[in-house]
């Protein structure tokens, strides 16, 4: 798909618009839209699931009772998530993390929604952990309009095409959901039944193992390595643990179901000295991550290293191959975790509860056959869900650089019509409202 440039063009005088439309205006913000603050809910808050939806930079994320404007409006983050505008038309209650606007006589509401995704974000807002948006730099910011028409001709050009690229994106997220799906599907067919599918086989004793071959034994972790360990963190306001270390020091952070060829993280060797908790693992151990966020992450170590407290280590193999344990807990840590994690919002699990886990196994030659055969089969599973990954990107690029081009007048799009730009045939998806929310104030 191509399209015509405008006829003529001007000196925007934005460094960021660069050239727009000679007869497009030049703006600022606050012109075309009055920015206002939102407010704390808690009065107004309510389970009903016909109120009126609550939102915050996030997103929607309750309900009130009330709502703070009704109309119209583009929804701007001012903390937070302060990057990804919504579009809504209906009645809405902002917190205080979110700005709502009150556009002008003139202005369509999906456009400026639309040209609010290309806003230059990082030119303005604060380098904290927390990032934030002022509104003076918000209602001060040049944008370039054309008349409303233009405008509502742009939104509905935008509006069929994204959706089209949406389409093509939730396509690829579904291959990978079944292709993730198939993986762990492969892996714990691996892992419990072998490779022989005509094997006799027998009670695990263990509910949620089912069945396995008759000639695997059940192994305690404890029992199938000898060594299982964790670490420490030393603390960190004393330079002296850290500061020019030369002792790997492994987090859960770097757990990725892969190696851990190095780390950048080191401690000093009179960390390694002083604090008893700290020890060596050997390349080749097995690091299982068991606090929080990053429960159930798993890795292996490439190098000789010492970990953090949230590190549960298994090395020293006796009865159960490493690779083989790791691709046993790929396919059970889900279950592991929901049957015996401790804590509220952030789940644990402890040392001992690794140790006490019964698996069953193979002779560690058979294991190694299973572990290979799970490498080289995954490994073509893998590249496909790479593949899909890579093709959501593009597609996720090329939709933010057809908005831009259209919404700052590099592209005339005033002779489209849906249908008939293109002889391909229309995709079945087709959005007519941009993402966020629709007139009747829910998720759209």
């Amino acid at each position: 798909m191509s399209f015509p440039r405008y006829p003529e063009y001007k000196d925007s005088g934005v460094e960021w618009l660069g050239e727009v439309p000679a007869h497009w205006a030049i703006p600022k913000l606050k012109h075309v839209a009055n920015i206002r603050n939102g407010r704390d809910y808690k009065e107004v808050e309510t389970e009903d699931d016909n109120g009126y939806p609550v939102i915050g930079s996030g997103g929607q994320f309750s309900r009130a009772t009330g709502y703070l404007y009704s109309g119209e409006s583009v929804l701007l983050g001012r903390k937070g998530t302060i990057d990804r505008p919504l579009y809504i038309n209906g009645s809405f209650w902002t917190v205080d993390t979110m700005f709502y606007t009150e556009l002008a006589a003139g202005i369509d509401g999906r456009f400026l929604f639309y040209y609010a995704t290309t806003f230059p974000f990082g030119l303005y807002s604060t380098n904290t952990a927390l990032p934030s948006m002022a509104q003076e730099d918000l209602a001060n910011l040049n944008i370039a309009v054309p008349k409303v028409q233009e405008q509502r001709q742009i939104a509905a050009f935008l509006g069929h095409e994204t959706g089209k690229i949406d389409a093509l994106i939730e396509e690829q997220r579904r291959l990978i959901e079944l292709l993730k799906e198939k993986r762990q599907a492969v892996i714990s067919h691996a892992v419990t039944k072998g490779l022989d599918p005509n094997v006799p086989m027998k009670d695990s004793g263990v509910e949620w193992l089912g069945e396995v071959p008759v000639h695997w034994e059940l192994w305690k972790v404890s029992h199938a390595f000898r060594g299982i360990g964790s670490g420490t963190t030393p603390p960190s306001n004393q330079t002296q643990w850290y500061e020019e270390g030369t002792v790997p020091w492994v987090t859960t952070s770097e757990l990725r179901e892969s190696s851990i060829v190095d780390t950048k993280k080191r401690i000093t060797e009179r960390a390694l000295s002083e604090f008893s908790s700290l020890q060596m693992h050997p390349p080749g151990s097995l690091v299982i991550a068991m606090y929080g966020a990053t429960i159930g992450r798993l890795g292996f170590l490439n190098v000789a290293a010492t970990t953090n407290q949230a590190c549960c280590v298994l090395s020293r193999p006796e009865a159960v191959e490493p690779a083989f344990a790791f691709y046993w807990f790929l396919a059970f840590k889900d279950v592991v975790i929901r049957l015996y994690a401790s804590g509220g919002g952030q789940p644990n699990i402890n040392q001992e509860t690794i140790a006490a886990l019964r698996v069953a196994a193979p002779s560690r030659q058979e294991q190694q056959s299973i572990a290979q055969f799970l490498h080289q089969n995954l490994a073509g599973i893998d590249a496909l869900i790479e593949e899909a990954q890579s093709a959501i990107s593009l597609f996720q690029e090329r939709r933010s650089a057809l908005i831009s081009s259209a919404v700052t007048g590099k592209i005339d799009v005033r002779g489209w019509q849906a249908g008939v730009e293109s002889d391909e045939p229309e995709l079945a998806m087709v959005a007519e409202e941009p993402a966020g929310y629709s007139a009747q104030g829910g998720a759209a």
